[in-house]
């Protein structure tokens, strides 16, 4: 059986996707501009720093594709093959989008090093180097700014990842314009030395980009004082007793939650039931982000009581009782068994119409006969006989 969705979450989902895919084509076509002009900037400028920075451009615009076709895929409800959806499309693409910037880190430092282990004479960058580098940075910390508001909105991770990725252009930037700059005034390896700085700070983002990834692919669950205020929402709605084992998975942008809530053992299923609807309310209204829940309602507390999974069920043990109350006249009379089943043992609830009695004596009698009887039992805790 598959989950679907509400029309209210299609429209949301689609929403979801639109934003995304607008704010990253902008931010794509940045990218491809800047990543053209710097490097063709940094060749004819003889800026090696420079050239490492349009690389970091260009794969920005890499990503910026990616993204897309993550957000298109991920938008996509539940299907057979996918009862929760489709959100884990976006923790790949981020751990996709930090591989690939490591293996840009890494080739840009290597280039860089390389020139400076060898001692190569670098040639001093030009002036346009620097010109370059300062709309660089003014251009891609608007970018990031643009990104990062619509990825808190949406509490996207991969789009934060990609805002994050612009803002690892801007500062490579910067540090572009300290080695152009000291290049220019004499210090002539200093800017492959901000090379290697670019490399080594795109590497930092990105090992955080593919450790994010991995945690939310292993389910990792929501930080633990938000977990702890969960666990107080829960316990504060009415009718419930206690909560345990309340537990969250992050999916993309969304939170999945599952507990047990402890209630009144002798309420009725669907006065249980409407009080696990209770808390499904409030949490939904106390925490964005959360898209499914799961409530356990238990009529005891399952972590500390010893269980009733070896109890015989109803039927079993309704034949076993009348069987033993055979021989009573009034005992056919019963109209209503109610069990329960609380710390390992069985309390039982017999309902008889009190016109089968002749005397409230009589009726006192059989009901004294009947708890004796199954009293007996070693599952029995408590047998209760009540008239209507």
């Amino acid at each position: 059986m598959t989950k679907s969705q509400s029309p209210q979450q299609v429209l949301r989902s689609r929403e979801r996707y639109e934003d995304i895919r607008r704010v990253t084509v902008i931010g794509g076509i940045i990218d491809l501009l800047l990543g053209v002009i710097k490097i063709t900037v940094g060749k004819l400028a003889f800026s090696q720093a420079l050239v490492a920075d349009g690389v970091h451009s260009l794969s920005d615009l890499a990503t910026d594709f990616m993204v897309i076709w993550a957000a298109k895929h991920a938008s996509r409800g539940p299907d057979e093959h996918h009862p929760y959806g489709h959100q884990r499309i976006e923790t790949v693409a981020t751990i996709v989008l930090g591989l690939m910037l490591s293996a840009v880190a890494i080739g840009i430092a290597y280039d860089a090093l390389e020139d400076l282990w060898r001692h190569e004479r670098i040639s001093v960058p030009g002036a346009w180097a620097l010109v370059v580098a300062v709309l660089s940075v003014i251009s891609k910390e608007w970018v990031y700014h643009y990104t990062i508001r619509v990825a808190e909105r949406l509490q996207s991770e991969m789009l934060r990842s990609n805002a994050w990725h612009s803002r690892t252009d801007a500062i490579s930037s910067v540090i572009v314009i300290i080695g152009v700059a000291g290049a220019m005034i004499g210090w002539v390896y200093l800017d492959a030395i901000a090379a290697v700085a670019v490399a080594i700070m795109i590497l930092y983002i990105a090992i955080g980009m593919v450790r994010n990834g991995i945690l939310e692919l292993i389910d990792t669950g929501v930080e633990p004082e938000r977990l702890q205020t969960m666990n107080t929402v829960i316990r504060n709605t009415e009718g419930v007793i206690d909560a345990h084992d309340v537990r969250t998975r992050l999916m993309g942008a969304n939170i999945y939650l599952d507990g047990h809530v402890l209630v009144d053992p002798k309420v009725s299923v669907s006065e249980g039931h409407r009080i696990g609807e209770a808390v499904r309310h409030r949490l939904k209204q106390e925490f964005d982000g959360i898209s499914d829940i799961t409530i356990h309602i238990d009529s005891e507390d399952d972590e500390s009581y010893q269980l009733s999974d070896k109890l015989p069920l109803r039927n079993e043990l309704k034949e076993k009782f009348l069987d033993q109350l055979a021989d009573i006249p009034q005992a056919h009379e019963i109209r209503r068994i109610i069990f329960h089943y609380l710390n390992g043992r069985i309390h039982a609830e017999f309902w008889l119409p009190l016109l089968s009695f002749e005397s409230l004596d009589q009726a006192e009698q059989v009901a004294a006969e009947i708890r004796h009887r199954l009293s007996q039992d070693d599952h029995v805790a408590k047998v209760d006989v009540l008239f209507n």
